[in-house]
């Protein structure tokens, strides 16, 4: 299959980062954006191979990464020092894959109580939609929403609410003790009656812990 060059799926005039740019900036929700160097962003965007008129082209592109609400969310970028894995390692799109894929999803986020936000491209139909391997039910769940409207709810969504039975008091400060790549194993675990982010003892594990779980690998 013919690929898209670099400078085909370049579109300066009509480049969606501006626009997501401002929605981050109005958005409730805190975030950092980690900048992506411009190879690193020109690989991420062909080994994708969407344009940056797309809001998942314009993060591939612009970014290293995205650290939404405290650091909760790990929004994937291009590959950077700064986050472990990118939308292309993480994808089996790179010839430095970070972990094993997932067939039919595309992995665009995780979180640190070790959820992941991934993309439909077949394993569930291939709706487009997002959807959320929870931590608490250990199942791929639909969002029902496409990746600019996840965007929208990253930056504006209620996020204390839909995590909720995840979280504890201070779990802002505790977020910061995580190294890179770390996210929290939960002690009794989510998906048990006993489970809570309030009743869990909490530990650090390596991020590609977590994945394998998500993976079906238990």
């Amino acid at each position: 299959m013919h690929k898209l060059s670099v400078h085909e799926l370049l579109d300066l005039e009509n480049d969606a980062w501006p626009e997501l740019k401002q929605l981050l900036e109005e958005g409730s929700n805190t975030h950092t954006i980690i900048p992506a160097r411009r190879n690193k962003g020109e690989e991420a965007i062909y080994g994708l191979q969407v344009s940056t008129r797309s809001y998942l082209g314009a993060i591939a592109y612009e970014t290293g990464g995205v650290l939404v609400d405290h650091g909760w969310i790990t929004l994937l970028g291009a590959e950077t020092e700064q986050v472990v894995g990118s939308l292309t390692s993480w994808n089996g799109l790179t010839d430095r894959p970070a972990l094993e894929a997932l067939e039919g999803m595309l992995v665009v986020a995780y979180d640190v109580a070790g959820g992941f936000f991934a993309m439909d491209t077949g394993k569930f139909e291939g709706s487009g939609h997002i959807y959320y391997f929870a931590p608490d039910t250990l199942e791929w769940e639909s969002t029902e929403l496409t990746y600019s409207e996840f965007m929208n709810w990253l930056a504006h969504g209620d996020l204390e609410q839909f995590y909720q039975t995840f979280r504890w008091q201070n779990w802002q400060n505790d977020i910061s003790q995580l190294q890179q790549g770390q996210v929290f194993a939960y002690y009794p675990p989510l998906w048990t009656k006993e489970g809570g982010g309030q009743t869990s003892q909490k530990t650090s594990v390596a991020i590609t812990e977590a994945w394998k779980i998500a993976r079906g690998e238990r």
